[in-house]
């Protein structure tokens, strides 16, 4: 399975990311990375097993992992990143462009890491989502309520500085990740992320997660310690997408923040492409009748 750098113009901006075509696809997902990151999350490198983009094209789906908006070849563009329509757009303009006149199946699920599920999130209610047939969502790494900890060293981050801390915080339990040829990381952070990452848990996110109107998955890892992920807190989260048709939580056992690079991805993986699955079934309106004996 081949997994081809990509780059394209949207605009102005120059966009880049990564694309993992099958044949035939049954729907196209769409990733989005976290901060400091980039889109080879998606493709854990030196470890095919563990990759989003490979598992889901063995399994029929086209994946487009983009270099978020102030990452990748748009890192140039400060000025045209800054705001959440630019950024939006941008995404959708890629992903056009990326895929073409390629087939679609079903339509598009979006899933977003971390503070891309800020991205993610923004792509489902938007205008575009209708036009792209986009039919569900899922969300990783993310909450209403910051670790005390974890908000303390955010709160000091800078492009130049990254509080002492911040990568045991990332990429502890350290038995949890394999060795990685190259980690998946960007030099710095876009310029937007310090300001979005503490408007995202008190504004953005009940806002945004109150127009979802589509299927959603949420996925906490068993180590998580950015966000606190209780009962009470995982419930909190539940009760944001009051539109949603159908809304599951999952904990993800043996994974730690940076999940799909975690020696849990593949289950992860896995378990995401099987609620895909469930999407595409009820949204045919499929009846499966088992027979028994």
């Amino acid at each position: 399975m081949t997994v081809t750098p990509r780059m394209v113009r949207v605009g102005d901006v120059m966009m880049s990311g990564l694309l993992a075509e099958a044949d035939a696809p049954r729907a196209v997902i769409v990733a989005v990375h976290g901060g400091g990151s980039s889109a080879a999350y998606f493709d854990c490198p030196g470890h095919p097993r563990l990759s989003l983009m490979r598992t889901a094209a063995a399994l029929g789906y086209t994946v487009v992992a983009l270099d978020r908006p102030g990452y990748g070849a748009s890192d140039a563009y400060p000025d045209a990143v800054g705001q959440a329509e630019q950024r939006t757009a941008l995404a959708y303009g890629a992903v056009d462009a990326m895929l073409g006149a390629r087939d679609r199946g079903a339509g598009v699920f979006l899933l977003g890491h971390s503070n891309g599920c800020e991205l993610a999130l923004r792509m489902t209610v938007d205008e575009r989502a209708e036009q792209a047939d986009v039919f569900g969502v899922a969300l990783a790494g993310t909450g209403l309520r910051y670790d005390a900890a974890a908000l303390e060293m955010i709160s000091s981050a800078t492009l130049t500085y990254r509080p002492p801390g911040l990568r045991e915080l990332l990429w502890q339990p350290a038995d949890l990740y394999p060795r990685l040829t190259n980690t998946p990381n960007a030099r710095s952070g876009a310029r937007y992320e310090a300001a979005m990452a503490l408007d995202w848990p008190r504004r953005d996110f009940p806002a945004l997660a109150a127009e979802v109107q589509v299927p959603v998955h949420f996925t906490v890892a068993e180590h998580e310690r950015v966000w606190q992920s209780d009962a009470d807190a995982l419930a909190a989260i539940s009760g944001l997408f009051t539109a949603a048709p159908r809304m599951t939580v999952h904990r993800q056992i043996g994974a730690g923040h940076n999940i799909s690079v975690s020696v849990g991805a593949a289950a992860y993986h896995l378990t995401i492409l099987a609620f895909i699955e469930e999407c595409l079934a009820t949204q045919a309106g499929t009846t499966v009748t088992l027979e028994v004996g």
